[in-house]
């Protein structure tokens, strides 16, 4: 099957080629290692007056960039984000393993004061603060060993998340500056993540606080700092104590499956009038909003997620991070594992496929933006919409099947434009 979606993608990148320009045309040049270094150099150069203008003082800017280089692999990792690389089944089993599990359990028992002395304070429950310090560092173990000044600078530099980055260079230049940090000591992943719960620089200038009371704010090495700074995040981002994260549902037959976004909130009460019950039969119960959540498409689990699941969206908007949160904390507290089955045979798109998929999308007239690779709301929308036009499951979920039927449809259409009729 990958082999018949390759050549597909091939055959539609050249039929686009030959609509455009009537042949073929040469490759795009790539820049040399040197012009990209010469080119990154100069980047810093210029974003020294951005970051002087911004209150940095020279010092501090030249300390903080006087040894980073251009990292290559860091544009690598930013196109193969685990969240949204691997499938969802096999993100899952790393992020709620039983090791996970079991260590979550040992720090909830050990911990005890320092978790419930948060949660009063906070009202963010231990095994939801104690489940973000595990997917995030895995308890500390994993905190990222990238130089941030140089991992945040090669993503400012160019590439899909500029907007992203240069604000958060300049936050991690303020951090230094305002709490005294030595440059070479700011380690984090490659996306300039860091601490033991993975703190993004604008979060901490704007929500880390100081969990001990030691007057310094430490989130790499003083965990009462680090998870005092999350349950601050997740109260502002309006978790509510007491209430779910959500549940996992049976679906009835003939659900709408257009119906499952995250977007889309009704009642529980109108949930229950559609046919949904819980994994194991009974009736719903709640008084909130709540939407429908298909992870792995209509041929995996559905959860009706409220909430408090968006707070944990707040902290990382990545619906499978906050999905393995909300699973690691019910199993922190003995809950019940998924019951549905995932559909493990179903081979993942790699970011080429996701590409051609996207791109067939829009010569097909879907709008989606850019064709990133990414599959997000636009793209998911889009595949919806193709889905119920062909009278199939609109659940959005990409696979190898949807790509061949999409890539032939889109290659069908632009070659009917470029043949005129009757010949």
């Amino acid at each position: 099957m990958r082999v018949v979606v390759l050549f597909l993608a091939y055959l539609l990148s050249m039929v686009l080629l030959v609509a455009a320009y009537g042949a073929e045309t040469p490759p795009v040049p790539v820049p040399s290692p040197a012009a990209e270094d010469a080119a990154f150099a100069a980047f810093l150069h210029d974003f020294r007056a951005t970051a002087l203008a911004d209150g940095i003082t020279p010092e501090t800017y030249d300390e903080a960039t006087k040894d980073i280089a251009r990292n290559p692999r860091i544009a690598d990792l930013n196109l193969n984000q685990p969240e949204f690389a691997k499938p969802v089944w096999e993100y899952l089993d790393n992020a709620v393993s039983p090791q996970r599990v079991s260590d979550g359990r040992a720090i909830l028992a050990g911990d005890a004061d320092t978790l419930a002395r948060l949660h009063a304070k906070y009202g963010v429950p231990p095994e939801i603060l104690v489940s973000i310090w595990g997917n995030e560092s895995d308890y500390g173990r994993s905190m990222g060993g990238y130089n941030m000044f140089e991992a945040l600078a090669t993503l400012a530099y160019s590439g899909p998340r500029t907007d992203y980055a240069r604000p958060q260079l300049l936050a991690a230049l303020h951090m230094m500056q305002r709490q005294n940090y030595v440059a070479t000591a700011m380690t984090s992943s490659w996306a300039g993540a860091f601490g033991q719960t993975q703190f993004v620089p604008t979060t901490f200038l704007r929500e880390a606080v100081d969990g001990d009371g030691d007057g310094k704010i430490d989130l790499w090495f003083d965990v009462a700092d680090a998870l005092a700074s999350t349950a601050n995040v997740l109260s502002n981002a309006g978790w509510k104590d007491g209430k779910p994260w959500g549940i996992e549902v049976a679906l009835p037959p003939g659900f709408a499956y257009e119906d499952a976004d995250l977007d889309n909130l009704k009642p529980v009460a109108a949930w229950k009038k559609l046919g949904l019950k819980t994994a194991a039969g009974g009736e719903l119960s709640g008084d909130e909003a709540a939407a429908v959540y298909l992870p792995a498409g209509a041929m995996g689990p559905a959860f009706l997620v409220f909430p408090n699941f968006k707070a944990v969206l707040k902290y990382n908007n990545a619906a499978s991070y906050a999905l393995a949160v909300c699973l690691l904390a019910d199993q922190l507290k003995g809950g019940p594992l998924v019951a549905a089955q995932w559909p493990r045979g179903l081979a993942p798109l790699s970011r080429d496929e996701r590409v051609t998929l996207q791109n067939s999308l829009l010569q097909l007239g879907f709008e989606i933006g850019m064709a990133d690779g990414l599959i997000g709301a636009k793209s998911r929308g889009a595949l919806r919409a193709w889905q119920k036009a062909h009278a199939l499951p609109a659940d959005g979920f990409a696979t190898e099947d949807l790509l061949t039927r999409i890539a032939m449809e889109a290659r069908e259409k632009i070659a009917s434009a470029v043949t005129p009729a009757g010949r």
